[in-house]
């Protein structure tokens, strides 16, 4: 099995490409800030999805989803066609990329359980400083 097959190598280069438009030529300030993380096609090229996360997080991906998968796909997919050198240029299909936030959310409870840890062992530390008078 090849290490990086032809899918992977479309994608990669319509991500690339896709970035750019999306950065460029997008006018629509609900989309000024999508970053386009990964596109997976399919083996026959016929589709793609589009994973995007926003920053900041706390706007709609769901009105951004729509918004990207209504007319703008047409356009964006007729630019990508002017841009990359494919008999076949994919139906783009995008989809909010929630592993962002789920990496954010894990990151914060692993950094409030370490305080905690150092928090519980300081106080340990106090305590058996308290009871024996000598500290260890």
């Amino acid at each position: 099995m090849k290490d990086f097959d032809r899918t992977e190598r479309i994608g990669a280069e319509l991500k690339r490409v896709l970035a750019t438009l999306v950065r460029d030529e997008v006018k629509d300030p609900r989309l000024a800030n999508i970053t386009v993380h990964e596109i997976r096609v399919t083996r026959d090229l016929a589709h793609a999805k589009v994973f995007f996360t926003c920053f900041p997080v706390d706007e709609d991906p769901a009105l951004q989803a729509r918004l990207l998968n209504g007319r703008l796909a047409g356009f964006l997919r007729h630019a990508l066609a002017q841009r990359v050198r494919l008999r076949t240029i994919p139906q783009l299909h995008f989809v909010f990329d929630e592993s962002i936030g789920h990496g954010e959310r894990l990151a914060a409870l692993i950094e409030a359980a370490v305080k905690q840890d150092d928090e519980s062992n300081q106080q340990r530390n106090d305590w058996e400083l308290q009871v024996d008078g000598t500290p260890t």
